[in-house]
């Protein structure tokens, strides 16, 4: 990996083609991280780091081979709004950030907009070495407590090269990413394995389905990332794609099934998460409902739960004797070296001291037809239960009291929800994830 990344930095093989459709070309992009490179200087034991408050995907690159070559290493905010870039500054103190707008940055944090940075010819001949931390993400919206994870250059550029080589990405491929940059899946599919591939890559990274069909098939795009929300308004649209990416949560059989009637190749489902990076595959088009891990990922259950031993592993992972990490998820192995997954450990709440399933109430309102979408979670209960059970659904003429009924006939009453609510859209983050936060503050709203 030393040597592939050392070979990444020396510049690129075809500097006239656009890395960014429309925007910078490779050789800009190394330019950039050439000036990049020389105004922050050599990183130093404790940096705080550099943080990308960016969506210039071309920027995000030069970052990332900026640091690769000695520079600070990176941090990448969850959201650009003051508190997301407040909270990353009270977790990593960092002092400077790259700005490609108007950011709410927080007070003694200095500004270095992208016009600001001149750019050389050449990197420097150094590099990190693969195992020094190259950027740390943080992450924030669904699992409702931010957390830093930290990134080393072999975590993300190994999986880099290996997306690049298992999907054979090439420099004809035209990658559009409903995903911002700064979310794990949007860097590695629309920033990282672009570059390490030679391919390019769209500007924009829209999120309406009219947004995303016009701009798909104006600019011949072969691949898309997006995520299960996006492909629920897409099922019906016939994109010309080669290859269709969906990940950061669980797609849903129908929308997958829907979307191959008019996109043959199918989605290629992702299974992973930030910290652990990308562990396995399904493309339900090919009949496919279990999980196969990428070559590169070992795996075993413990006492029913995944664990993976794997190159992308961030640092910070508790990890046994064998080198494995124990997630969250239940699985249940299949006879063909795959597994099945079973919800989430943290999906199974108590109740009056009775186990509830969290992801069995979600999959019986899901059985009304009416019922578009919906968010189970369970709720501290100050009264000495241990939780209690809420819902919010979304759906043209979905009746509560109906879904309550029918539950009322799956379920026994202590794993009734206490609290159903109905929205026009349950909430989301720019990542595409159920935002938490937001869901609980409607739920509990008047």
């Amino acid at each position: 990996m030393n040597e592939a990344l050392a070979r990444l930095l020396v510049g690129p093989r075809h500097g006239a083609r656009a890395f960014v459709a429309g925007g910078a070309s490779y050789a800009e992009v190394w330019r950039l991280a050439a000036g990049l490179r020389q105004r922050l200087g050599r990183r130093r034991p404790g940096e705080p780091g550099l943080c990308l408050a960016v969506e210039d995907k071309g920027a995000v690159a030069a970052a990332l081979l900026a640091s690769l070559a000695g520079g600070p290493p990176l941090v990448l905010p969850y959201a650009f709004s003051a508190q997301g870039l407040a909270q990353l500054q009270q977790r990593c103190g960092y002092t400077v950030a790259l700005v490609d707008g108007e950011r709410p940055l927080p007070p003694g944090v200095a500004r270095l907009h992208l016009e600001e940075v001149a750019g050389k010819a050449l990197l420097p001949g150094e590099c990190i070495g693969a195992n020094e931390e190259l950027l740390r993400i943080f992450t924030g919206g669904s699992t409702g407590t931010p957390q830093v994870w930290s990134k080393t250059a072999a975590n993300l550029f190994t999986e880099g090269f290996f997306l690049a080589r298992h999907f054979a990405i090439a420099s004809d491929d035209v990658i559009l990413a409903t995903i911002p940059p700064y979310h794990i899946y949007g860097l590695l599919y629309a920033v990282i394995m672009v570059l390490v591939a030679g391919a390019t890559v769209l500007a924009d990274s829209p999120s309406f389905p009219g947004e995303i069909v016009d701009c798909a098939r104006r600019n011949r795009a072969t691949v898309l990332a997006a995520v299960p929300a996006h492909y629920r308004v897409l099922r019906e649209k016939s994109l010309h794609l080669r290859l269709a990416f969906s990940s950061a949560g669980m797609l849903d059989p129908e929308d997958a099934t829907e979307f191959a009637r008019h996109n043959p190749a199918g989605i290629v489902e992702v299974y992973g998460s930030t910290e652990t990076g990308g562990i396995a595959t399904r493309v339900r088009a090919r009949g496919e409902d279990n999980f196969t891990p990428f070559s590169l990922v070992r795996w075993k259950s413990a006492e029913g739960r995944l664990a993976v031993a794997s190159p992308y592993l961030s640092p910070e992972l508790p990890l046994d004797e064998e080198g494995f990490f124990t997630t969250g998820d239940r699985i249940a192995a299949d006879a063909l070296g795959g597994f099945a997954l079973k919800g989430r450990v943290d999906a199974i709440t108590k109740v009056g001291g009775k186990r509830v399933d969290l992801g069995e109430i979600r999959r019986l309102l899901k059985e009304d037809p009416k019922v578009s979408d919906c968010f189970v979670l369970a709720l501290p209960e100050a009264s000495g239960r241990e939780h209690r059970i809420c819902a919010m659904v979304e759906g043209e003429g979905v009746d509560c009291q109906a879904l309550l009924r029918a539950l009322g006939l799956a379920l026994e009453p202590y794993a009734l929800p206490r609290l159903l609510r109905k929205v026009d859209k349950i909430p989301m983050t720019a990542s595409g994830k159920y935002d938490r936060a937001a869901i609980i503050a409607l739920l509990e709203g008047p």
